[in-house]
């Protein structure tokens, strides 16, 4: 980890476009969707017209009344003025609190209580359609990017207002706060510092400075509230790097603005990549001129990886993996050539980043961990966060004597060390092996599977949800030899993919879809 410390004067996310904009006035970055904030001409804007938008935001909130350490929720429709927000917030040493616009109203207005009467940052429709009538009660002010309503302040009204100096904070004090998955149940608050998300840069751009030895334009569909973004951002940023930033993930909006703009980098969530596995067969080629494919939350299976790879034209695509989680940042990190096979192991995350992150894996029951009896992944980075706001007693909870961070996963390593990621704890389904391995298989062996999912039904049986292209009824057929050799499950339930309960990086909430189940929501 003395890589991650030395020298480590934090991220600094209010000057971050500023800093960008001083070395590469000029880049480009375009979108695929409108902001609140500006309606930047042809949806794209250089990163000196950026930074002056987070300047000028900057400015607005402090005629607001928002002042260091001051916490600012942005909750607002999906856009990027999320970031940008946040940035402005950071700009004049307030702390940026973002939540999900995904959430409902009720699990928001829980997380703005836990922020001990923060300003809001909304929009009318949110406010008025989606928030209880109370969050004026948990809140200072409330500030709107887009609408009016009488008991809240429009932003645009402050257009104008004198521009102040941007506050640079001390590096080990709350920079950011982000909420974890919510996969388990009501999200916690996680507080980042700067120090803390610098640590977390400097791996991911040790990892690609090797790769991107030449100017290639990035395209990023990553949540806007998650902090990986933040750290992607100021890779390509401070590198110079044209960025696309995209809020629609359809296949339709991506093929057409990909085949246009020819990205040689994508950063993506899973589900994403799986998704856009059909634009391999786009006559335009989309995906030809992409150089590295990048993914972070969850490893993610072979035949996505073997699919998107040869797609591309370039000589020799990677696929890079991040194995890492929202409390500590990017902990381990595979790359995959179009040399894997679709039927390799797609449990196999990688290693840890040499002298910056460790990790090790803890028995459950005394005995070594192996594939058959999994044990504990631990983590230790500088990139783990200060604590969960309002919940310290759950961060202990996970945090184990020299700095070691319990995942939440279970897993081995194999004698080289190599980190194999078998199941979350909570999903465990005992004397079935890996749910999320037998998914690999079922996904490599079906082509007309976008999505399965393998949870813990009554009595503990395995019942496998699937999602098929389309919406085709499933080939039980198909399935059935697909399924041959694996552990015993259910019959397997279809939904359609929207249907599945997902969180903001669409990672699909396994125990809130076995819940749905057990209700008989299946039966319709």
């Amino acid at each position: 980890m003395f890589l991650q410390r030395m020298a480590n004067r934090g991220i600094r996310l209010g000057t971050l476009f500023e800093r960008a904009a001083a070395r590469y006035p000029a880049n480009l970055l375009i979108l695929d969707h409108d902001l609140d904030l500006t309606p930047w001409p042809g949806r794209r804007a250089t990163v000196a017209e950026v930074a002056d938008t987070v300047d000028d935001y900057a400015a607005r909130l402090w005629a607001c009344g928002v002042r260091p350490m001051d916490r600012v929720v942005v909750h607002k429709s999906d856009a990027f003025d999320i970031t940008l927000l946040a940035c402005a917030a950071a700009r004049v040493g307030a702390v940026p609190v973002l939540l999900s616009p995904t959430l409902d109203g009720g699990t928001a207005a829980e997380l703005i209580r836990r922020t001990e009467r923060p300003f809001l940052v909304t929009d009318a429709v949110t406010l008025v359609n989606e928030l209880p009538a109370d969050v004026f009660g948990l809140t200072r002010a409330v500030l709107l990017t887009s609408g009016e309503h009488e008991n809240a302040l429009a932003l645009s009204a402050l257009a104008g207002v004198d521009r102040v100096p941007a506050v640079t904070m001390p590096p080990e004090r709350p920079a950011l706060i982000t909420h974890t998955s919510g996969t388990t149940g009501t999200p916690k608050l996680a507080v980042h510092t700067g120090r803390s998300l610098e640590a977390r840069y400097r791996p991911q751009a040790a990892a690609v400075a090797p790769v991107l030895r030449r100017r290639e334009t990035v395209a990023m569909h990553v949540s806007f509230v998650h902090s990986r973004l933040f750290t992607a951002l100021a890779i390509s940023l401070l590198r110079g790097l044209p960025i696309v930033v995209l809020a629609d993930a359809r296949r339709e909006n991506v093929a057409d603005l990909f085949a246009r703009l020819r990205p040689g980098v994508l950063e993506a969530h899973p589900n994403s990549f799986v998704e856009w596995e059909e634009l391999a067969a786009d006559p335009r080629g989309p995906l030809a001129n992409v150089k590295l494919f990048s993914s972070t939350f969850d490893a993610i299976h072979p035949r996505t990886v073997h699919r998107l790879l040869r797609a591309s034209r370039r000589r020799n695509p990677l696929f890079g993996q991040l194995y890492g989680q929202s409390e500590v940042g990017p902990a381990v990190v595979r790359t995959f050539s179009r040399r894997r096979s679709p039927e390799s192991d797609g449990r196999c995350v990688g290693f840890p980043f040499p002298g910056m992150t460790g990790v090790r894996v803890v028995s459950r029951d005394g005995n070594p961990p192996t594939r058959t009896n999994p044990g504990y992944i631990e983590v230790r980075s500088e990139g783990r966060v200060l604590t969960y706001l309002g919940e310290p007693e759950r961060y202990a909870a996970q945090l184990s004597e020299g700095g070691w961070w319990r995942m939440g996963d279970v897993g081995y390593r194999t004698a080289w060390g190599c980190v194999h990621l078998l199941d979350r704890e909570v999903d465990l389904i005992e004397g079935f092996g890996s749910t999320l391995a037998a998914e690999d298989v079922l996904l490599g062996r079906m082509t007309d599977l976008v999505e399965v999912v393998i949870v813990r039904g009554t009595g503990g049986r395995a019942v496998p949800v699937v999602c098929t292209r389309g919406d085709k009824p499933l080939d039980l057929a198909a399935w059935k030899a697909a399924a041959a050799g694996l552990p015993p499950m259910a019959d397997p339930v279809q939904r359609r993919l929207h249907e599945l309960p997902q969180t903001a990086t669409t990672k699909i909430k396994r125990l809130e879809l076995a819940r749905l189940l057990d209700r008989g929501d299946d039966d319709d």
